[in-house]
Protein backbone atom coordinates (compact mmCIF):
# COMPACT_ATOMS: atom_id res chain seq x y z
CA UNK A 1 0.00 0.00 0.00
CA UNK A 2 1.70 3.19 -1.26
CA UNK A 3 2.40 5.91 1.44
CA UNK A 4 0.32 9.27 1.23
CA UNK A 5 2.46 12.44 1.45
CA UNK A 6 2.19 14.26 4.58
CA UNK A 7 1.15 17.84 4.88
CA UNK A 8 4.75 18.88 5.52
CA UNK A 9 6.66 16.53 2.84
CA UNK A 10 8.08 18.65 -0.83
CA UNK A 11 5.82 16.65 -2.92
CA UNK A 12 2.33 17.28 -1.54
CA UNK A 13 0.79 19.93 -4.12
CA UNK A 14 0.15 22.40 -1.02
CA UNK A 15 3.96 23.12 -0.40
CA UNK A 16 4.24 26.61 -2.03
CA UNK A 17 6.46 29.50 -1.74
CA UNK A 18 4.80 30.57 0.94
CA UNK A 19 5.37 27.72 2.97
CA UNK A 20 9.41 27.41 2.00
CA UNK A 21 9.94 31.32 3.15
CA UNK A 22 8.26 30.75 6.51
CA UNK A 23 8.22 26.59 7.52
CA UNK A 24 4.13 26.47 7.39
CA UNK A 25 1.21 25.18 5.27
CA UNK A 26 -0.79 28.17 4.39
CA UNK A 27 -4.18 27.61 6.96
CA UNK A 28 -7.19 29.29 6.42
CA UNK A 29 -9.59 27.98 9.28
CA UNK A 30 -12.81 28.88 10.28
CA UNK A 31 -12.86 29.78 14.49
CA UNK A 32 -16.43 30.72 14.77
CA UNK A 33 -19.64 31.92 13.01
CA UNK A 34 -21.92 34.34 14.94
CA UNK A 35 -25.02 36.39 14.09
CA UNK A 36 -24.14 39.91 15.19
CA UNK A 37 -27.48 41.48 14.06
CA UNK A 38 -30.75 40.62 12.43
CA UNK A 39 -33.34 42.73 11.75
CA UNK A 40 -36.93 41.89 9.80
CA UNK A 41 -39.64 44.18 9.64
CA UNK A 42 -43.18 43.52 8.37
CA UNK A 43 -44.65 47.31 8.81
CA UNK A 44 -47.77 46.68 6.58
CA UNK A 45 -48.83 43.08 8.50
CA UNK A 46 -50.94 41.42 7.64
CA UNK A 47 -52.04 43.52 4.38
CA UNK A 48 -49.01 42.83 3.07
CA UNK A 49 -48.87 39.16 3.07
CA UNK A 50 -52.14 39.48 0.77
CA UNK A 51 -51.76 38.48 -2.61
CA UNK A 52 -50.37 40.46 -5.49
CA UNK A 53 -50.40 40.41 -8.92
CA UNK A 54 -46.72 40.85 -9.35
CA UNK A 55 -43.59 40.42 -6.81
CA UNK A 56 -42.34 43.44 -5.36
CA UNK A 57 -39.22 45.60 -6.60
CA UNK A 58 -36.27 43.99 -4.08
CA UNK A 59 -33.34 45.72 -3.58
CA UNK A 60 -30.40 43.84 -2.29
CA UNK A 61 -26.89 45.54 -0.84
CA UNK A 62 -24.22 43.60 0.47
CA UNK A 63 -20.77 44.67 2.45
CA UNK A 64 -17.89 42.89 3.60
CA UNK A 65 -15.85 44.63 5.86
CA UNK A 66 -12.58 42.75 8.57
CA UNK A 67 -10.92 43.25 11.55
CA UNK A 68 -7.59 41.80 12.85
CA UNK A 69 -8.36 40.37 16.66
CA UNK A 70 -4.62 39.00 16.75
CA UNK A 71 -1.59 38.25 14.75
CA UNK A 72 -3.33 35.88 12.87
CA UNK A 73 -6.98 35.81 14.10
CA UNK A 74 -9.24 37.94 11.66
CA UNK A 75 -12.76 38.93 12.22
CA UNK A 76 -15.25 38.90 9.03
CA UNK A 77 -18.20 40.74 8.51
CA UNK A 78 -20.89 40.08 5.60
CA UNK A 79 -23.67 42.75 6.01
CA UNK A 80 -26.69 42.01 3.50
CA UNK A 81 -29.98 44.24 3.25
CA UNK A 82 -32.73 43.47 1.56
CA UNK A 83 -36.06 45.43 0.97
CA UNK A 84 -38.84 44.87 -1.01
CA UNK A 85 -41.25 47.43 -2.16
CA UNK A 86 -44.26 47.52 -3.68
CA UNK A 87 -44.72 51.25 -5.30
CA UNK A 88 -43.27 53.36 -2.52
CA UNK A 89 -44.51 50.83 0.29
CA UNK A 90 -42.27 48.42 1.87
CA UNK A 91 -43.51 45.30 2.48
CA UNK A 92 -40.34 43.63 4.03
CA UNK A 93 -36.87 44.74 5.03
CA UNK A 94 -34.10 42.59 6.38
CA UNK A 95 -30.59 43.35 7.56
CA UNK A 96 -28.56 40.53 8.46
CA UNK A 97 -25.23 41.04 9.70
CA UNK A 98 -23.07 37.61 9.92
CA UNK A 99 -19.38 37.62 10.98
CA UNK A 100 -16.94 34.88 11.23
CA UNK A 101 -13.46 34.52 13.13
CA UNK A 102 -10.61 33.25 10.88
CA UNK A 103 -7.24 32.28 11.73
CA UNK A 104 -4.93 32.78 8.58
CA UNK A 105 -1.75 31.59 9.07
CA UNK A 106 1.75 31.18 6.53
CA UNK A 107 0.09 33.51 3.45
CA UNK A 108 2.30 35.82 2.35
CA UNK A 109 1.53 39.37 2.83
CA UNK A 110 0.02 40.26 -0.63
CA UNK A 111 -2.87 37.45 -0.37
CA UNK A 112 -4.44 38.96 3.07
CA UNK A 113 -6.75 41.39 1.24
CA UNK A 114 -8.07 39.03 -1.32
CA UNK A 115 -8.31 36.34 1.55
CA UNK A 116 -10.60 38.46 3.89
CA UNK A 117 -12.55 40.51 1.22
CA UNK A 118 -13.17 37.62 -1.03
CA UNK A 119 -12.26 34.33 -0.05
CA UNK A 120 -13.90 34.49 3.63
CA UNK A 121 -17.08 36.23 3.15
CA UNK A 122 -17.26 33.08 0.08
CA UNK A 123 -17.36 30.89 3.41
CA UNK A 124 -19.74 32.56 5.21
CA UNK A 125 -22.31 33.80 2.72
CA UNK A 126 -24.12 30.20 2.13
CA UNK A 127 -25.15 30.38 5.83
CA UNK A 128 -25.88 34.16 5.56
CA UNK A 129 -28.26 33.27 2.61
CA UNK A 130 -30.06 30.83 4.65
CA UNK A 131 -30.71 32.87 7.39
CA UNK A 132 -32.10 35.39 5.11
CA UNK A 133 -33.70 33.02 2.97
CA UNK A 134 -35.93 31.20 6.61
CA UNK A 135 -36.35 34.84 8.00
CA UNK A 136 -38.17 36.01 5.01
CA UNK A 137 -40.25 32.65 4.90
CA UNK A 138 -40.94 32.98 8.84
CA UNK A 139 -42.40 36.09 8.38
CA UNK A 140 -44.98 35.23 6.31
CA UNK A 141 -43.43 35.45 2.42
CA UNK A 142 -41.51 33.15 -0.34
CA UNK A 143 -38.02 32.48 1.24
CA UNK A 144 -35.62 34.93 -0.47
CA UNK A 145 -32.81 33.28 -2.49
CA UNK A 146 -30.15 36.07 -3.10
CA UNK A 147 -28.27 35.07 -6.23
CA UNK A 148 -24.85 33.88 -5.48
CA UNK A 149 -22.45 37.21 -5.13
CA UNK A 150 -19.25 37.37 -6.76
CA UNK A 151 -17.14 38.31 -3.83
CA UNK A 152 -13.98 38.82 -6.73
CA UNK A 153 -15.58 41.68 -8.51
CA UNK A 154 -16.93 43.14 -5.56
CA UNK A 155 -13.37 43.18 -4.31
CA UNK A 156 -12.06 44.40 -7.48
CA UNK A 157 -14.15 47.17 -7.52
CA UNK A 158 -13.88 48.29 -3.72
CA UNK A 159 -9.69 48.47 -4.87
CA UNK A 160 -10.71 50.73 -8.19
CA UNK A 161 -12.51 52.62 -5.80
CA UNK A 162 -10.23 53.32 -3.47
CA UNK A 163 -7.20 54.15 -6.24
CA UNK A 164 -9.18 56.67 -7.70
CA UNK A 165 -10.54 58.14 -4.22
CA UNK A 166 -6.24 58.30 -3.54
CA UNK A 167 -5.46 59.84 -6.87
CA UNK A 168 -8.26 62.39 -6.33
CA UNK A 169 -6.74 63.10 -2.60
CA UNK A 170 -3.40 62.89 -3.51
CA UNK A 171 -1.80 66.70 -3.28
CA UNK A 172 -0.47 67.82 -6.85
CA UNK A 173 2.49 69.56 -7.26
CA UNK A 174 3.08 72.64 -9.11
CA UNK A 175 6.47 74.22 -10.01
Amino acid sequence: MAKEPSATTPETPAATGAEAANGKAPMLNVLAQYIKDLSFENPNAPQSLTQRESGPAISINVNVNANPLTGTDYDVVLTLNAEAKDGDKVVFNIELVYGGVFRIEGFPQEHMLPLLFIECPRLLFPFARQIVSDSTRNGGFPPLMIDPIDFAQMFAQRMAEEQAKAKVEAPTVTN
